[in-house]
């Protein structure tokens, strides 16, 4: 009989950035395996702080190829109540909010909690510019790939990445917050 190991446990830190809500984000996470540390991070030329903050947790958890014990700090309330708050009762209401509006960003819940059901995942808030070195980190990570995004696309195109990201986003235009 062979003895069963306990899972690897692992540290994940995360954070998003957005210059302009929406605009051009960043998004980055610090995953540590005992003297093991790897830095992640990306960007999206239109997007909103939130869907930077869900992709940082999901990027993250991506990388972590074996079911691990994992621990996600993040200084955004958004991601530490949705996943673990608020995602059971969307579920259940087939992805509407209390008030029976669709969940907004219903597309990175979705990949993060089928993403979150191959680990043993707990989730820890932790204030925001406070001085943690791996939140920093993550926020100086985020913060570089909004400036990458801004060197590489003209103004104008940036621009019209957002009228389109809106677009996109709004079922019925004008109406409602894009958060």
């Amino acid at each position: 009989m062979s003895e069963l190991s306990s899972p690897k446990k692992i540290t994940i830190h995360t954070d998003g950035a957005c210059d302009g809500n929406p605009g051009p984000g960043g998004w980055a996470a610090v995953l540590r395996y005992d003297a093991h540390v790897r830095e992640i991070a990306g960007g999206e030329p239109a997007t909103t702080n939130n869907r930077m903050e869900l992709q940082a947790a999901i990027s993250a958890l991506l990388a972590v190829k074996e079911t691990c014990e994992i621990t996600v700090f993040t200084d955004s309330e958004y991601l530490r109540q949705g996943i673990t708050e608020w995602l059971p009762r969307w579920r259940a209401n087939n992805w509407r909010t209390v008030d029976r509006k669709p969940v907004k960003n219903e597309d990175l819940w979705r990949q993060l909690y089928e993403i979150t059901s191959r680990h043993q995942v707990t989730w820890q808030w932790l204030k925001g510019h406070a001085g943690h070195p791996d939140n920093e980190l993550c926020d100086e990570l985020a913060r570089a790939e909004v400036v990458k995004i801004r060197r590489h696309y003209a103004p104008e195109k940036l621009a019209a990445l957002r009228v389109d990201f809106i677009s996109s986003r709004e079922p019925n235009r004008g109406q409602g917050s894009l958060l």
